[in-house]
């Protein structure tokens, strides 16, 4: 990633607000600490169309909804979260981190209070060191934030997967996901580190990979 870009990638986590402590990270209508796993096709789906030649970080393992799945298909996976939900190494804070655990990040950052966008650029600056890719798992809303706009167009993504159905609910322990919550739409979004004059746009089906 060139200079211009690790500027811009600075200048825009100064802008944005303080993260909020674990703690705060909880009100009315969402899960506690934004746990919202990955259900296994969504990865699966991913590593039909991307190749990853080193390790990766999970940063937000939670319950190992992605990274299982990329053991499972050979990769060596470093798994952290802010929280225990029993794998990977708990109590990390990636947002603080200092230092890459791996050449390549990918991983479903939590949502609320605009942690997507400090994990996004969090793990642009660590692969900026690496060399390697960040694959992110957002909602395809967030394409489209006006908020956005400057970054997407600054910081230019290779490549988008639009995702034909996913569902991202923690069934245990509270149930069936609301009705308006199936409606949800998701895309893996895949930068790499060779400048992009445009971004490719593709669609993959999760579905053809559901067990």
């Amino acid at each position: 990633m060139n200079v211009s870009i690790l500027r811009i990638l600075q200048d825009q986590q100064r802008d944005l607000p303080a993260a909020p402590s674990p703690r705060a990270r909880r009100h009315s209508g969402r899960i506690p600490n934004e746990f919202y796993p990955t259900p296994p096709e969504a990865t699966l789906a991913l590593l039909s169309a991307e190749r990853f030649d080193g390790g990766i970080w999970e940063p937000a393992c939670g319950d190992g909804g992605i990274s299982n799945v990329l053991k499972s298909e050979g990769h060596r996976v470093i798994e952290t979260d802010l929280v225990d939900y029993g794998v990977g190494r708990p109590g990390v804070d990636f947002l603080a981190t200092d230092r890459p655990l791996a050449k390549h990040i990918v991983t479903n950052p939590p949502y609320g209070f605009g942690l997507a966008d400090r994990f996004v650029l969090k793990a642009l600056d660590h692969c900026a060191v690496t060399g390697g890719k960040v694959a992110m798992l957002l909602n395809l809303q967030s394409l489209c934030h006006p908020s956005r706009l400057q970054f997407w167009l600054e910081t230019k993504p290779s490549v988008i997967y639009a995702l034909d159905h996913i569902v991202c609910w923690p069934k245990s322990g509270y149930g069936l996901p609301p009705p308006h919550f199936i409606k949800h739409r998701y895309c893996w979004v895949v930068w790499e580190q060779e400048s992009q004059d445009e971004t490719q746009f593709q669609w993959l089906s999760a579905t053809a990979f559901k067990r």
